[in-house]
This record gives structure tokens, sequence and C-alpha cells, in this order.
């Protein structure tokens, strides 16, 4: 797999790209690289979703005799992405992601008809037809309410990891990035962060920092290990999960947070639906066993909400 990159550049020259960045990206970054995975981390193979049994006021929001559903999601080779998803060796996809959307599917009775995309055509495709509900580690914001309907899921931010010679302790603000090279991925919510963050720089009359952009996890994990960069603007979970795994790397701070959720079209039933099953699983103690299996149960909904307020 290539890995897609753009030069580094001062962020003045990026801002015509806001607004598509703020519909098409996604909470996460894009896929992951196997080769450039740093060694094979241990990976949790608890069974946490065989047992769910169906929740029949979930189920009766759906349409009558509904047993397939469209879902459009990205594909994670690798292990870099996890907690949130990846592929082992032999295929098979794992990852909270796998196991939140396997448990939504038993809960509803229904079986997934899985449709590999990326992050950057499944709201789109949602909004065409081609999936009927869409999970890519999508972030509530204002420009995707106004083209789908959310059923949140899971707690995940925006944080920052740093390399090791990077002279970076901590980041609270953008400030903090004044004249350092940062990595993230392009098209994404963190890519309109920072575009916008900038001028916290220019205003005081410092240097502004710059940005490359990869669309590989694993690219992105080999820039800060071999000091390319100053620090990986990414995903909190991912970022937690990152930092007990890869020598090198150190957490900086989380940036902010966001609620996640799968996506569908609006005024469909498929986000009351979901909702209803999540919040089911809740009840029932199952949704937080997945949490508890991939070590980050402080990412726990206590409800899901079908569109709930955006921050930005």
């Amino acid at each position: 797999m290539r890995s897609r990159a753009r030069s580094a550049r001062p962020f003045a020259l990026l801002a015509a790209t806001a607004a598509a960045a703020a519909l098409l990206s996604a909470c996460g970054g894009g896929s992951t690289d196997t080769a450039a995975s740093s060694s094979a981390y241990p990976v949790p193979t608890e069974d946490v979703v065989s047992s769910i049994a169906v929740d029949p006021a979930a189920k009766a929001l759906l349409p009558a005799g509904t047993t397939e559903v469209t879902l459009g999601l990205t594909r994670q080779p690798g292990v870099n992405n996890l907690p949130h998803g990846g592929e082992v060796p032999d295929g098979n996809p794992v990852g909270l992601d796998v196991d939140l959307r396997n448990a939504v599917a038993k809960a509803l009775g229904i079986t997934w008809k899985q449709d590999i995309g990326t992050f950057s055509t499944i709201i789109p495709g949602v909004q065409n037809g081609r999936y009927q509900v869409g999970q890519g580690n999508f972030g509530v914001t204002k420009p995707r309410l106004q083209v789908v309907d959310f059923a949140t899921y899971l707690n995940d931010g925006q944080a920052f990891v740093g390399s090791a010679n990077s002279g970076l302790t901590e980041v609270k603000t953008l400030e903090d990035l004044c004249g350092k090279k940062i990595v993230t991925g392009s098209g994404t919510t963190f890519q309109q962060i920072l575009e916008k963050g900038v001028e916290q720089c220019t205003a005081k009359g410092k240097p502004a920092y710059t940005v490359q952009y990869l669309d590989e996890q694993g690219a992105i994990i080999l820039s800060l290990q071999n000091g390319r960069v100053d620090a990986y603007f990414g995903p909190t979970l991912s970022l937690r999960y990152l930092v007990d795994k890869v020598p090198g790397t150190t957490f900086l701070g989380e940036y902010s947070t966001t609620v996640v959720g799968f996506v569908s079209a609006k005024g469909s039933p498929f986000a009351p639906a979901i909702a209803q099953a999540v919040n089911t699983l809740i009840a029932r103690g199952e949704y937080q066993r997945l949490f508890d299996k991939w070590k980050v149960p402080a990412a726990a909904l206590p409800k899901s909400e079908v569109n709930p307020q955006a921050g930005f």
C-alpha cells in the first residue's frame, strides 16, 4: 500500500480546503500500513458479542422484514489503528469498532452487508443510497448533521503525540505548536482544526506551524520515530493505545472531545433503531464489556442519541 503525502507547508495556503474538510473529515485518519507496523501488538480475543440477544424494541423500528443492511466502512489492515480497527494476519477484522457494529447487528437481528469504501466516500455513499448505514469513526459536526443522521456510540476526540526529540512536553492550545512540524491525515477533522488554528501563531507574531499530510497510520508512526515531524494530531483513542506500543512517542494531551456515531440518510429509520439497540446494550451491561475488552472504558457513552448537538 502506497503512502500518499503532501509536502509540509504553511496553513495560509490551505484555507480554501476547509469547507470540504468540514464535511468529509473523519474523526480518525485513513487506513493503516502493515509494513510500517512496529510489531505484532497483543490483540484481545475475548468473545463479547456472540451471546447478545435481539432487542425487539430496536428491531421494531426497522422496516418490516429487514434482515440485511448495507454498511459502508473502511478497511484497516494491520494493527496500528487499534483499538478502533485493524486486521490480524489471517485477514480477520478486529477492534472496538468491529465489536460495536457486530453487537448492534445482533441486537437488531440483522446481518451487515459490508461494502468497503474510504472515509471520504462513505457519507456521500449514504447520501446517494449506496450504503444504508456508514461507520468510519465519524465525529458529530454541524456540517455533517446537515446531510446525514447520527446514532452515537462512543466518545473520541483529538489529541497530540510527540516524537522523542520534539521539545514538546504538553499541548494545551494550538499556540504551543508554533514553529513546529505536525503530521495528520488529509481531509480530516484534524486538518480543519489546524487550518483554522494557525492564526493563533501568526496573530502573535510567532512562526506558523507547518503540516505534512499522510494517509496511512504506519507512515505517520515512522515520521514520528525518525524525527521528520514533531507531533501527530489524531484520534484520542488510537493515540493513547499507540504510545503504549511504539517507542519514542509521548502523549502530549487531548485537545477536545467529539461524540462518534453511525451515519444514515436523513429521516431514515436506521438512526433511531441503532440508537435504541445501543441503549439496550448499555442497559444490559453488554456495551461496557466491549470497552473493557479494549481497555478504553472512559470512551463509553452513558446514552446513545440521535443527532446530538455538535460543537463545531
